[in-house]
């Protein structure tokens, strides 16, 4: 098959990638290359035949068109956006334009070369979304398909409305789409603004590990590889029109997480003075609207495609403090991008 992946040089996007080339699709690689991209995390399929990257904005409807005509993909996988929450908070605008105006501009692309290829059954349009759209949860419960959208920052009120917009062109025009809402991913080639990537290298530098409030906020951990696993079953499998959600089933608090780390890190690069890493913890003031928990009912995922996460959250974390490890070029050169290891999400 071949499939037009947006923000395929992102962390979950280059995953997807990788995978994709690796089970024999042919891929069209489309990135903005804006500040959280990187091309090294695609490089290992860079000089594969069945790869082309395209460099371009998912608001350009010129350059959209021009790849559906040129390379003619038999499914879209929209993964390209702005994530970030603390970004969000700062400078809303940027979500609304990429999350929102670029969602609605990849669907009418997508749209008119559908119908100009005579609306084949086969396409699909497969947009990529977070659990955060669903709000926040209490002590019990988990999301399901049927949860109504709640969300609570300007990045997850921008996802649900992509959400909305790809749904509701399903509806009105026919267009064979699929959806799917994630929990927390973590992995290799995660951009070193996020929570666990942070903690590893700042744990590294000796600095403080910094936790929002009391560390109590609970989040279902999803390996980022077993993600991009799940979510080729869905394109492949899953039902038109039909919505997924993909959990980890690893539902842990962000302290509990930060420990975890703390204990791999004491055992895979001891600190010079024997000391634990544990002794960085540092609480710091919480972000506005920080959701209390999110945790996912993978019922639907698992029972109508058999698809379940093949690693639990102690073999991830493993993995990836490894990878870490291995790879200081890669995360070091990030280091040196816009907002890297800055407080963001406090402008309000």
């Amino acid at each position: 098959m071949k499939l037009l992946i947006t923000g395929g040089a992102g962390f979950i996007g280059s995953a997807v990638v990788r995978r994709a080339i690796a089970d024999g699709h042919a891929v069209v690689n489309l990135d903005a290359l804006t500040y959280a991209a990187c091309l090294d995390n695609v490089a290992s399929v860079a000089d594969h035949p069945a790869y082309t990257f395209v460099k371009a904005d998912i608001r350009d409807r010129a350059a959209l068109d021009g790849v559906f005509a040129e390379h003619a993909p038999e499914a879209v996988m929209h993964l390209a956006a702005e994530s970030h929450v603390d970004r969000s908070i700062d400078g809303p605008g940027a979500f609304i334009e990429t999350n929102v105006t670029g969602t609605y501009t990849l669907l009418e692309a997508a749209r008119q070369f559908w119908t100009a290829q005579g609306r084949p059954e086969r396409f699909r349009f497969h947009h990529i979304s977070t659990d955060e759209v669903f709000g926040s949860l209490g002590a019990t419960g988990q999301f399901t398909e049927t949860t109504p959208y709640d969300p609570r920052s300007p990045y997850s009120a921008s996802k649900a409305a992509s959400d909305h917009l790809v749904r509701a062109w399903g509806e009105t025009y026919g267009l064979p789409v699929l959806l799917t809402n994630c929990s927390n991913n973590y992995g290799p080639y995660h951009f070193p603004e996020k929570l666990i990537p942070v903690i590893i290298l700042n744990a590294l530098a000796g600095k403080p590990l910094p936790i929002y409030g009391d560390g109590s906020n609970v989040r279902d951990w999803l390996y980022v590889e077993d993600h991009a696993e799940a979510l080729l079953r869905v394109l492949q499998q899953g039902r038109a029109g039909r919505s997924y959600n993909i959990g980890g089933e690893n539902e842990v608090s962000n302290l509990d997480l930060v420990r975890m780390l703390c204990a791999v890190l004491d055992e895979m690069r001891p600190r010079a003075d024997g000391a634990s890493y544990a002794g960085q913890i540092t609480f710091v003031d919480d972000r506005p609207g920080h959701d209390a928990r999110y945790a996912i009912d993978p019922a639907r995922i698992r029972d109508e495609l058999g698809w379940r996460p093949s690693l639990t959250l102690e073999e991830g974390l493993r993995r990836t403090v490894a990878w870490y490890l291995e790879n200081e070029p890669w995360w070091r050169a990030l280091q040196a991008r816009d907002g890297v290891g800055k407080r963001l999400g406090v402008e309000i």
